[in-house]
């Protein structure tokens, strides 16, 4: 699969997110919104990064469990 089918299928399944990837070929993930308190506690982070597309896709899904145990 293309690197731009890759972003585009990742950037869909993950709309509170910035995908894209660097000149370096690491995979990257900002949230469009801070964090409260609480996701960070729980160890949420702003910026992700991975070698690949499916690593990045499994430390999103992490990223939005963690999110989700914080949100009351």
């Amino acid at each position: 699969m293309s690197f731009d089918r890759h972003l585009a299928e990742i950037a869909r399944e993950y709309p509170e997110w910035t995908i894209w990837r660097s000149d370096a070929g690491r995979w990257w993930a900002t949230r469009h919104h801070p964090l409260s308190s609480a996701q960070r506690e729980a160890g949420c982070a702003m910026t992700i990064d991975a070698d690949e597309p499916e690593g990045l896709r499994q430390l999103l899904r992490e990223q939005e469990e963690r999110a989700n145990t914080a949100d009351p």
